[in-house]
């Protein structure tokens, strides 16, 4: 058992992270982030530390290839840009990784699957093998399978129960924005909100919606409940920017900080 990360100073010494990344940050304009988030993610890989990807934008990735504007609203669409998009996704990990020889394993999980002890227990010991043999495992919603009623609403959720699933020392949700603010940080007279204590219910915070891209199903509120939910578990959670990634995966001071609940 590796000593608990308390504050971001603690995280290069993390034994093992979860990292989640939204579509809007590595899918259309943004799919030249890919190369810089692994460039993190290999660094923190090469000083020992077992690294899991919690990555949205299958759907988003694969939509160009059918010919679509914008994000589909009917299911059998959605789950066909997926089955597209996640291929493509990968590929472009793998591909990125190959400079550091890091292998990526594809995850596709869903709801049920960490509802069901069966599938639980299959989805821990797969996970931690892979870990064992220093594969990065890349997680995403298995949204071919999935149906409304099974889903996990956005990957902000997934990464909070990935994080469970693999007793993680840390999460870090990347999103567009740098940190949670008093409220949506375009609006006169939002204030950064640095530290967050585990027992801390935010009263008074506004939360916005989904970001300007549109691509993706989460927003700040989201993202606040997935980080309640990990921080509830005993893992602290950090909220920054996916440009800021490297730095934050080195302890720098920035993004906000949910302090866990002691464990």
């Amino acid at each position: 058992m590796s000593d608990p990360v308390l504050s971001r100073s603690g995280i290069p010494a993390a034994r093992r992270i979860v990292v989640k990344v939204g579509s809007s940050s590595i899918s259309g304009a943004n799919s030249d982030q890919i190369a810089p988030l692994v460039d993190a993610l290999a660094a923190a890989h090469a000083r020992g530390t077992e690294v899991i990807l919690v990555s949205s934008g299958a759907i988003a990735t694969g939509m160009p290839y059918l010919k679509l504007d914008s994000r589909p609203t009917d299911l059998a669409t959605q789950q066909a840009a997926a089955a597209v998009g996640q291929n493509v996704l990968i590929y472009r990990y793998q591909d990125s990784l190959d400079r550091f020889r890091i292998v990526a394993a594809q995850v596709l999980l869903t709801a049920g699957d960490l509802e069901n002890p069966t599938h639980r227990g299959n989805a821990q010991r797969a996970m931690e093998r892979l870990l064992d043999l220093r594969i990065l495992p890349i997680v995403n919603e298995n949204d071919t399978v999935a149906t409304h009623e099974i889903r996990f609403g956005d990957n902000d959720r997934l990464a909070a129960l990935v994080s469970q699933l693999v007793r993680a020392d840390l999460l870090v949700l990347l999103s567009d924005i740098d940190s949670l603010y008093t409220r949506p940080p375009e609006q006169p007279g939002a204030r950064r909100i640095v530290d967050v204590a585990f027992d801390d219910d935010l009263t008074g915070v506004e939360f916005g919606d989904v970001g300007a891209a549109g691509v993706g199903t989460g927003g700040a509120g989201t993202k606040v409940a997935a980080a309640k939910l990990a921080a509830a578990s005993g893992t602290p959670v950090l909220l920054a920017s996916t440009r800021q990634v490297a730095a934050a995966l080195e302890g720098a001071e920035l993004g906000t900080w949910f302090a866990a609940a002691p464990r």
